[in-house]
């Protein structure tokens, strides 16, 4: 007799589904695919000299090796932990070594704060659209998710006041370009929410992943920054996710939380059971690279990324059919298209990979009730302006042709 694993499996299982953006990422390979799917940093800007040499300096000594590969605190490397410190104080957020977890990413960040928050039935609060990964960390935990409208300041005051007042456990955003559809939430509108939050007693989910990667406009405070200020220069309703993957590269798999010392506490106990610690070499030769170049690097990578973007949005004013609209971000990897009403994006992705060679992802990926059908995410991040312009004129020649 076999085992059925369909009975065996946890319930919690039923909410784990495929990205979407996982399988696309395979078409990038493709060289005859222009892609606009995956919102991964362009490995040509990857400072991977830098990191041979720091990698080169552990193994230079028996006792630099051995500290490398050995085990280490689960909260992390402490000159790195010591070098974020700095960089939050920097930017407002005064947490101190204490505040600081290592992670396996932010994507890890978020995993553990669906395993912290999340009970069965319990309602979260996600913006409509949201990132795709954060509602695959969440839904294994089975809650009920209530959308708020995203508007061009941010996330809609009364919808989020009427979703505060169903007590969810928290509130989940981007604020920095977000992805999938690049805003920014204004000044007025992160004070707004936290007002909200504060008041409902609602903590603040902060994604931060793109909020280095700005090209135009001002400087926006984090809300981490923000929620500081208010509670006496501590980190009170907020936990704040960080992230290298974007600014620095994303395979040593280096991210970050800070929050209120009570939740830290509990992060480390999670940290601990699921991998004990984040690679010890990976955080050493971040710590090196991030020490030596960090705002340098920076600011390559907002030259590059800045002509990209402004290559596909003068592609989309130069092609787009009319009743097509699209976000025009301040910064971060994304463009959020809106095509004519009728228009199904998963149905116009199977036309554009077979008939023009062209992929993104689809808007309703975005959505946790699967909504926003005649949406689409371009990522322009690792697609040459020239040919960033020939792919926006063929997926607009597509969507002339729907009806």
């Amino acid at each position: 007799m076999s085992v059925d694993w369909g009975h065996v499996f946890a319930g919690r299982v039923g909410g784990m589904t495929a990205s979407e953006i996982r399988e696309l990422l395979k078409l990038i390979d493709r060289p005859e695919i222009i892609s606009f799917a995956g919102g991964i940093p362009d490995p040509d800007f990857f400072p991977s000299a830098a990191i041979a040499r720091a990698y080169e300096k552990i193994f230079q000594s028996n006792s630099g090796a051995g500290s490398a590969l050995q085990y280490t605190l689960t909260e992390g490397f402490t000159p790195l932990r010591e070098w974020i410190s700095a960089y939050m104080g920097r930017n407002g957020v005064n947490v101190g070594l204490d505040g600081v977890l290592i992670t396996n990413g932010s994507q890890q960040v978020l995993e553990f704060v669906g395993k912290l928050l999340i009970g069965p039935g319990d309602k979260i609060l996600v913006t409509r659209p949201t990132y795709l990964g954060a509602l695959q960390a969440f839904s294994p935990y089975e809650p009920v998710y209530i959308s708020i409208p995203m508007e061009a300041e941010g996330p809609d005051l009364a919808a989020l006041e009427a979703g505060l007042a169903e007590k969810p456990k928290f509130f989940y955003l981007v604020p920095d370009f977000q992805n999938p559809n690049g805003t920014t939430i204004s000044l007025a509108r992160r004070e707004a929410i936290l007002d909200l939050c504060a008041a409902a007693g609602v903590p603040v989910i902060e994604d931060t992943a793109y909020s280095e990667l700005r090209y135009d406009g001002q400087q926006l405070p984090l809300m981490a920054a923000l929620d500081c200020a208010r509670n006496g220069g501590k980190l009170t309703n907020v936990i704040y996710c960080g992230t290298f993957s974007k600014t620095i590269v994303p395979a040593l798999r280096v991210g970050w939380v800070n929050a209120a010392p009570e939740v830290i506490n509990r992060l480390v106990l999670m940290k601990q059971a699921a991998d004990l610690h984040t690679s010890t070499i990976n955080q050493i030769v971040m710590h090196d690279v991030v020490s030596q170049l960090f705002d340098s690097h920076i600011k390559h990578l907002k030259t590059q990324y800045k002509e990209r973007r402004d290559a596909m949005l003068n592609a989309l004013e130069e092609f787009a059919p009319p009743g097509v609209t699209w976000t025009k971000p301040e910064g971060g990897l994304f463009v959020w298209v809106e095509a004519q009403e009728g228009v199904d994006g998963t149905e116009l992705l199977e036309r554009a990979i077979k008939e023009a060679n062209v992929a993104f992802v689809p808007g309703s990926a975005f959505h946790a009730d699967r909504s926003g059908k005649n949406t689409l995410r371009l990522a322009f991040s690792v697609t040459k302006p020239e040919r960033i312009r020939e792919g926006i004129r063929r997926l607009c020649g597509l969507l002339k042709t729907v009806d």
